[in-house]
C-alpha cells in the first residue's frame, strides 16, 4: 500500500469513505463528486474488523464501486475503549524508579463521592506483582542523582521472563526532563531476551504528574497487544481486497493519525468514535456559517455533549475514561448515561429517574419488540406521539402501543398516581434535564454563555429533543445535520491529520529563555513535518501551533494558551503573560496580573489541512407542503396538538415550516415545538430558530 492519498488533497471524483464502529451499528459513509451515501450493518464485537469488512463489502454492491476505487478510507474505532471498560487487555508489566511501584495504585486522594467512604478504585492496570523496581535517580531538571544500575535491570529481566509479559511500560521519574534512562532499561531488557512490546512515558506522555503519566503510559503498553493486533487484522484484510491507500484512524484529539501511530500509541484512540462525530458536527456547523456551537451526540445508552469555539474543538487533557484519568489531548466530551434506550424507574423516595441504566440494543426498548419490559425514553417518545408507530411497531415485531401503555402505567404512571401522558412527559423531562445539566458542564462551568452558542443534534435521539432542551437554555439555533444518525462516520472524513508533541519543563516564566522554547518548538515541528511528509501534505497545508501550559506559582492546575506567531523573544514572552491572565478570568472569574507566572508544558500541533469533500443535497422539488404526509396528535408540555409530520427526505433546500412538527428521516427524527421555525439549507441540513420573532 501507499501514502500517495490522504486526503491532504480532495479528489472530488476519488472515492472517500468513513467507518464509524458504534455499539450497536458500524456505519459507512462514502462521499464522491460530491454524493453521499450511508451504510449501516451491525458490529460484531467479538471480531470489530469483520463488521468493517461486512460494512465495506455492502456498501461496495447497494453503490457499486470497487475497493480499488477508494483513495481514502478513516476509521474510528472502539476498540481501545472497550478494552479499558471491559478490562481486555494484554498481560502488562511495569518497569518504574525505586520506590515509585505503587504510584499507579495510590492514585490521587480526591473521590468520585467525598462522602462516600466505601469508594472502590478501578481495577489496577498493572498488578502489584508484576510492577518492578530499577534503581535510578534524576532530578527535577533531569540530572543524574544516582546512576542507573544495570545489575537491577537484569534482575528484572529475570523476573519478567518467569511470567507471561505481553507488553512492559516504562515510566521513570523525571523522564521528560531527560529520557536516556529510560531508553537503556528498555535496551538492556531487550538484550536481555524480554521478548514483549515497549511503552516508555517519555514517548507516550513527557508531563509532568507521576501518576498521570505512569497511568497512560501503563494503559498504551495494556492496549498496545490489542490495538496492533485489530489493525493490523483490518488493514492486511482491506488489503487484499484491493484498497490501495493505507488506512487512517481517528484518535481522540479529532485529527487523523496513520494507523502504525495509533498501533504504537493505542491510548490516542480511546475517545476516537466521539472525537469524529464533534469534527463532523463542527463541519456542519462552518457550513452553516455558524463557528460557536455545543454538539450533542445522543445515542441508545448515552449523550455525549462538547463545545466548539471558533469553529475549533475544544480540547483537554484533564478527561476520565471510565474511571481512569488519561492525560493525553483529547476532545473535551462530557458524557452522561442518558439516551433513547435509557431505563425510566421510581427510586426510593417515589421521585422520577431516568437512567444511567440502559435497555441497550438486546432487549432495547419495549417498542422495539425483542423482549423488553423496562419503560424507555424511547417509549415515552412513542406514548407522546413523536414517533411513526408504524415505524417501531412493523409486522415482524410481536408488540403494541398498548403493551407499551401498560408497562409505563404500571410501572410509572400508577406509583406516581398520574396519567400515561404525564407519566411519559415526565420521562422526556427528566431525561432533558439531565441532558440540560450536561450542558452546563461545557459551557456555563468553562466560562462560556449558551446562550451565545447554536445547539448541533446528532445521533439517533439528539434530534428528538434537541429542540425542547435549546429552548430551556435559551439557545437560538439547532442544527440537525442531514446525516444526523451517521455523523461520526462523516466526521472521519472531514478530519485535519494532527500530531500533538509535548513536554514539561517547570520553571518561572520570567527565567525561560525565549531561545530555548524556540528551540523545543523546532525540535517539534521537524518531527511533525517528517510525519507530515510522509502523509503527503503539501507546504502549503501545514500548519504548526504553538502553546503553552501556564499557572500561577503554588497553584495545581495550568490553563493552555496560544502562542504568537513569529519569532520569539522578551516582547512575546509579555504578550503570552497577558492572555494568560486573559484566559485565567475567563474561566474562573478572576485574575491576578501581580502574581508570578510558572511554565509547566511545552505543546506543538503539527496539522496536515485537509480541503473537506464538497457535499450536495438531493434536490427535492417543490414546497414543504408536498414532503408533509400526514397530520397527528403529538403531546408538547403536557397538551395534545395536532403536528405536522413530514418526510425528511423530501424537504426541499431552502423550504420552511413552523412548528409543532415532526421530520421523519432515514436514521432519526426531528421534534420542532410549537412557537418555532425550521428551514432546510442547501445542503439539507435542518435548522431550526428557536426563538424565530426574536
Amino acid at each position: 500500500m501507499n501514502d500517495e492519498n490522504t486526503g491532504a488533497e480532495t479528489d472530488e471524483d476519488a472515492l472517500r469513505v468513513g467507518v464509524d464502529i458504534g455499539g450497536t451499528f458500524t456505519d459507512i459513509v462514502t462521499v464522491q463528486n460530491g454524493t453521499v451515501r450511508v451504510s449501516k450493518t451491525s458490529s460484531t464485537p467479538d471480531a470489530p474488523e469483520r463488521g468493517v469488512l461486512d460494512g465495506l463489502e455492502k456498501a461496495s454492491e447497494r453503490e457499486e464501486w470497487a475497493f480499488e476505487s477508494i483513495g481514502f478510507l478513516g476509521h474510528g474505532t472502539t476498540v481501545a475503549t472497550n478494552a479499558v471498560l471491559e478490562g481486555e487487555w494484554a498481560d502488562t508489566a511495569l518497569v518504574t524508579t525505586e520506590g515509585f511501584r505503587d504510584v499507579v495504585e495510590i492514585g490521587r486522594q480526591n473521590r468520585p463521592d467525598i462522602y462516600d467512604f466505601q469508594t472502590e478504585k478501578p481495577a489496577q492496570i498493572v498488578p502489584r506483582d508484576r510492577r518492578f523496581e530499577v534503581t535510578e535517580r534524576l532530578d527535577e531538571r533531569g540530572a543524574v542523582l544516582t546512576d542507573l544500575d544495570e545489575e537491577s535491570i537484569r534482575a528484572v529481566a529475570d523476573q519478567l521472563r518467569r511470567v507471561e509479559t505481553e507488553s512492559v511500560a516504562i515510566s521513570l521519574l523525571y523522564a521528560f526532563e531527560n529520557d536516556d534512562h529510560e531508553r537503556r532499561v528498555r535496551d538492556v531488557l531487550q538484550s536481555e531476551g524480554v521478548d514483549a512490546s515497549y511503552s516508555l512515558s517519555s514517548d507516550v506522555l513527557p508531563e509532568i504528574r507521576e501518576y498521570e503519566r505512569t497511568l497512560a503510559t501503563a494503559m498504551n503498553a495494556a492496549l498496545k497487544p490489542v490495538m496492533d493486533q485489530y489493525i493490523g487484522n483490518l488493514g492486511a484484510e482491506i488489503g487484499e481486497r484491493g484498497v490501495d491507500t493505507d488506512l487512517k484512524i481517528m484518535q481522540s484529539n479529532g485529527g487523523i493519525i496513520a494507523a502504525d501511530v495509533a498501533r504504537e500509541q493505542p491510548v490516542r484512540t480511546l475517545l476516537s468514535g466521539p472525537a469524529a462525530g464533534v469534527q463532523g458536527a463542527t463541519a456542519i456547523a462552518e457550513r452553516c456559517d455558524i463557528g460557536d456551537v455545543i454538539t450533542m451526540d445522543m445515542g441508545g445508552t448515552s449523550c455525549d455533549v462538547s463545545l466548539v469555539e471558533d469553529g475549533t474543538p475544544i480540547i483537554s487533557t484533564d478527561v476520565e475514561i471510565g474511571e481512569y484519568p488519561v492525560g493525553v489531548p483529547m476532545v473535551d466530551v462530557h458524557t452522561i448515561g442518558s439516551g433513547g434506550g435509557s431505563i425510566a424507574w421510581i427510586d426510593k423516595g417515589d421521585a422520577l429517574r431516568v437512567g444511567p441504566q440502559s435497555a441497550g440494543a438486546d432487549p432495547g426498548p419495549i417498542c422495539y419488540g425483542r423482549g423488553g419490559t423496562d419503560p424507555t425514553i424511547t417509549d415515552a417518545q412513542l406514548l407522546l406521539g413523536r414517533l411513526n408507530p408504524d415505524k417501531f411497531l412493523s409486522g415482524e415485531l410481536d408488540v403494541e402501543v398498548d403493551d407499551v401503555h401498560r408497562i409505563v402505567e404500571r410501572e410509572i404512571a400508577e406509583p406516581l398516581g398520574q396519567s400515561v401522558e404525564e407519566a411519559a412527559q415526565g420521562i422526556v423531562d427528566v431525561a432533558n434535564a439531565n441532558i440540560q445539566r450536561a450542558l452546563r458542564v461545557v459551557s456555563v462551568e468553562r466560562g462560556h454563555d449558551p446562550r451565545e452558542f447554536g445547539l448541533v443534534a446528532f445521533g439517533g435521539a439528539g434530534p428528538l429533543h434537541a429542540c425542547e432542551i435549546a429552548r430551556d437554555l435559551e439557545i437560538p439555533r439547532v442544527i440537525v445535520p442531514r446525516t444526523a444518525g451517521v455523523l461520526s462516520a462523516l466526521g472521519l472524513l472531514t478530519s485535519d491529520m494532527i500530531y500533538d508533541y509535548s513536554t514539561s519543563r517547570v520553571r518561572r516564566l520570567s527565567a525561560v529563555d525565549p531561545a530555548e522554547l524556540a528551540e523545543t518548538f523546532a525540535g517539534f515541528e521537524q518531527e511533525g513535518r517528517g510525519r507530515l511528509d510522509e502523509a503527503a501534505v503539501p507546504d502549503d497545508q501545514m500548519r504548526f501551533e504553538r502553546s503553552l501550559d501556564l499557572r500561577y506559582v503554588g497553584q495545581s492546575f495550568e490553563l493552555s494558551v496560544p502562542i504568537p506567531e513569529g519569532d520569539l523573544n522578551e516582547e512575546s514572552i509579555e504578550t503570552i503573560e497577558e492572555r494568560f491572565h486573559e484566559r485565567h478570568e475567563q474561566r474562573y472569574g478572576h485574575a491576578y496580573p501581580e502574581e508570578p507566572i510558572e511554565l509547566v508544558t511545552i505543546r506543538l500541533r503539527s496539522r496536515g489541512v485537509i480541503e473537506p469533500p464538497a457535499l450536495t443535497a438531493d434536490r427535492a422539488s417543490g414546497s414543504a407542503d408536498d414532503a408533509l404526509h400526514e397530520t397527528r396528535d403529538v403531546v408538547f408540555d403536557g397538551e395534545s396538538i395536532e403536528t405536522s409530520i413530514y418526510n425528511g427526505t423530501r424537504l426541499p433546500p431552502d423550504s420552511e415550516f413552523d412548528g409543532p412538527a415532526i421530520v421523519e428521516g432515514a436514521e432519526s427524527t426531528t421534534v420542532v415545538p410549537p412557537e418555532q421555525r425550521a428551514r432546510v439549507d442547501e445542503y439539507g441540513n435542518l435548522i431550526v430558530e428557536v426563538f424565530p420573532d426574536d
